[in-house]
């Protein structure tokens, strides 16, 4: 085993892929989030393995679980892939010519803010990406996107947050559900209605206001990753869901939205890189703050 092992022996984009496992706990949901095989996966974690000359991971029935020495590197292989990001975002502030890249999720526009930023800074590079729910965090730090327009909640740690606007959240319900056709229900009238698990803990006890106000948990849904499973487990009759009320999120024929009331709007948010000197990111904050207005929550 070697002593140590310099900064150049390590392939970062490895050391992403070693997170996103330990993230999950699992390959196979790692893999699906990278886009990539399990199989390609395994591998991939082996040669970071080989490199650092420890074993980071154990394969369980339940999962995957850090080892001990996956525990301590794991705090420096998150460290490191923000540093790259800052070292790569710094790199391309300084550089000719200037070049942002915008993330957006699922039922959010970002169109007017890019138009204006396009208008005002022609010879500028300026791309859009659309990413998963839970991409966010990750394509901002290992510099795939510059700025992305998201949902809370999200781990701000060395991110920079701002607020644009709040939505409301609603109750998704099949036309036929003892539900459908309500002005308005709270979380009393769905104290016993599974809805969806997702991998991501934060946005699991958001969108499923896990635990409830009278502190009891609320009722296991299936595991899913994505809005489409989401909507064909309601329609299906499986669980109900809750989700923003956006103009974006298409609703299936056979369901219905109903208002939910007494719980915390959705805020939708401009989430950069904390201390990013990308002269084009105040631009667009400026242009998202302006044109990028939504429904006001309770209307």
């Amino acid at each position: 085993m070697p002593d140590s092992v310099s900064a150049p022996d390590l392939d970062l984009r490895l050391v992403r892929y070693f997170t996103v496992v330990a993230e999950h706990h699992h390959f196979g949901r790692a893999a699906a989030a990278l886009h990539i095989t399990q199989p390609s996966l395994s591998r991939q974690v082996r040669r970071l393995e080989q490199q650092l000359g420890a074993r980071l991971l154990d394969r369980t029935p339940q999962g995957t679980r850090l080892t001990e020495a996956g525990e301590v590197f794991l705090p420096h292989a998150r460290a490191l892939l923000r540093s790259a990001a800052r070292a790569a975002a710094a790199t391309r502030a300084a550089a000719e010519p200037r070049r942002i890249t915008i993330g957006y999720i699922t039922g959010l526009f970002v169109t007017p803010a890019v138009r204006e930023l396009r208008r005002r800074f022609p010879d500028a590079d300026v791309q859009t990406v659309h990413l998963n729910w839970k991409e966010p965090r990750e394509a901002l730090l290992d510099g795939r996107v510059d700025a992305v327009v998201t949902r809370l909640p999200l781990d701000s740690d060395g991110l920079r947050v701002t607020v644009l606007y709040d939505e409301r959240r609603v109750l998704v319900v099949p036309l036929g559900h003892r539900l459908a056709g309500k002005e308005s229900v709270t979380v009393d009238d769905i104290a016993d209605e599974p809805l969806p698990r997702v991998p991501d803990p934060l946005w699991n006890a958001f969108w499923r206001i896990d635990p409830r106000p009278d502190g009891r948990p609320a009722p296991d849904g299936p595991l899913i990753d994505g809005v489409e499973d989401k909507l064909e487990l309601v329609a299906s009759g499986q669980s109900l869901a809750i989700m923003a009320e956006a103009p974006g999120i298409g609703i299936r024929p056979d369901l219905t939205t109903i208002p939910l009331h007494g719980v915390e709007a959705c805020h939708v948010v401009l989430a950069t890189r904390a201390g990013d000197g990308n002269a084009l990111l105040a631009a667009f904050r400026t242009a998202a703050e302006a044109l990028l207005p939504g429904p006001v929550a309770g209307r």
